[in-house]
């Protein structure tokens, strides 16, 4: 232990690196899938029988049905792998754009945007039909419907999900080791392999982070948001 005390500092300006690393990615990537969730989700609700929204429904479907029926580590590697790889003739590179940071936040984005999808359909479909009826008797376009009546309403239903799937993608972001993102469980292991007789400390502080998210997911979902 006495060794493990003299490489403290150390250990907690590269486990600093990676929390902020961690936390950036996460944050990022949950805005991105709001944004992506926020466009799918209205699309899927749309009442509108026209051609391009039956076609830009069945695409909306189709990424749903396939990001939430892969596994997410298989979605990494054929994004920064396979991706990279197809798009190297026209000179694109990760690398290039951010390398491993940037590929783990379209990953992410693109994973976590289909279950936002399905929090915003289940928010909006959550709101009683006779308001969206009475505001369209009103005058009111949809997309003023959906600005000023409807989200408003589906926000409040829709708000547990959306910090539960925040801190799934904090989670979700140890997959990231695998592209070798310098995240918290990639510089756990990295000094673990380095300092093997720290291992069980290492490995424990990294536990206890792990516990910290779980106890948050746990908190969050049994908090009470309708009392407000």
């Amino acid at each position: 232990m006495k060794g493990f005390f003299e490489n403290l500092g150390f250990f907690a300006s590269r486990f600093n690196q990676a929390i902020v690393i961690t936390i950036e990615l996460s944050i990022i990537s949950l805005v991105a899938a709001t944004i992506i969730g926020i466009i799918v989700g209205l699309v899927n609700t749309s009442k509108s029988k026209s051609v391009i929204m039956k076609i830009l429904k069945a695409i909306a479907n189709l990424y749903i049905y396939i990001i939430r029926g892969t596994p997410m580590l298989v979605q990494i590697l054929i994004i920064y792998f396979g991706l990279g790889q197809m798009l190297r003739p026209t000179g694109f590179r990760w690398l290039n754009i951010g390398g491993t940071f940037t590929a783990g936040t379209v990953a992410l984005s693109l994973n976590a945007g289909a279950y936002m999808a399905e929090i915003v359909r289940g928010g909006i479909e959550a709101v009683d039909k006779g308001q969206i009826e009475a505001a369209r008797s009103l005058g009111l376009t949809y997309g003023k419907t959906m600005k000023k009546i409807v989200l408003p309403q589906a926000l409040r239903t829709m708000l547990p999900s959306i910090i539960n799937q925040f801190i799934i993608s904090i989670k979700d972001t140890s997959l990231l080791s695998v592209i070798g993102l310098t995240e918290l469980t990639n510089v756990g292991k990295t000094i673990a392999a380095t300092k093997s007789d720290h291992m069980l400390v290492i490995y424990s502080f990294m536990d206890i982070c792990e516990r910290i998210c779980r106890e948050m997911h746990t908190y969050v979902s049994d908090r009470d948001f309708y009392a407000f």
